[in-house]
């Protein structure tokens, strides 16, 4: 174990490198992966260049990494309590709400448009840490549409993982919108089209 691993595996180096990839993710937001400079990120976090390759001993590419991975589970964490309850319209809709007033609250500084429009494809190694979140995220979509046509409310016809792959990619498409005109809407109408060919509408039932 060389020193700067040894020293990245305390509790306070565990910290440190936390507040370096949270300012360096805080400045790719506000500013964008090419404008952000290690002395931008040495500033934010407090840290200086002898303690920042430390953690990062190849430097820039190292941290841009790190964001985009703190940023994909962001992306997962924030929608996970929803995720795992999709079953009914209610729980369909909750979730729509949340990635709707997510989005429209921190625009484009949302951890998904950073991911789609920056940090997530600077690198193949970022490009493949951002398909992984998608490849998670679509199969937490598809078990929801398939916890649905169970609980009897969308049609057993559907094709889960087809329409999975629909939700996720109308997703992005609304957040690339919402990066280029700061608005939401685009983003919350692809996703209520979604949902109505997802669900049953009850007063078809009538």
């Amino acid at each position: 174990m060389t020193r700067a691993t040894a020293k990245a595996t305390t509790a306070k180096g565990i910290a440190t490198r936390r507040r370096i990839v949270e300012a360096a993710a805080a400045e790719i937001r506000e500013r964008g992966t090419l404008a952000t400079t290690l002395d931008d990120v040495c500033r934010r976090s407090g840290t200086g260049k002898s303690q920042m390759f430390h953690y990062f001993p190849e430097g820039r590419e190292q941290l841009l990494l790190a964001v985009t991975e703190l940023e994909a589970q962001r992306v997962f964490d924030d929608q996970d309590p929803y995720l795992n309850q999709l079953a009914s319209r209610e729980a369909w809709e909750r979730w729509r709400d949340a990635i709707v007033e997510t989005c429209r609250d921190q625009g484009p500084h949302c951890p998904l448009g950073v991911l789609i429009a920056d940090v997530g494809r600077y690198s193949p190694a970022a490009q493949a840490i951002t398909a992984q979140l998608i490849r998670r995220w679509q199969n937490a979509v598809r078990a929801g549409i398939e916890a649905t046509q169970a609980a009897g409310e969308a049609s057993s016809a559907l094709d889960a993982d087809r329409l999975a792959a629909a939700v996720v990619t109308a997703i992005q498409g609304g957040v690339s919108v919402l990066l280029s005109t700061g608005s939401a809407d685009h983003l919350e109408i692809t996703l209520n089209l979604c949902l109505d060919h997802l669900l049953f509408r009850r007063d078809w039932d009538s």
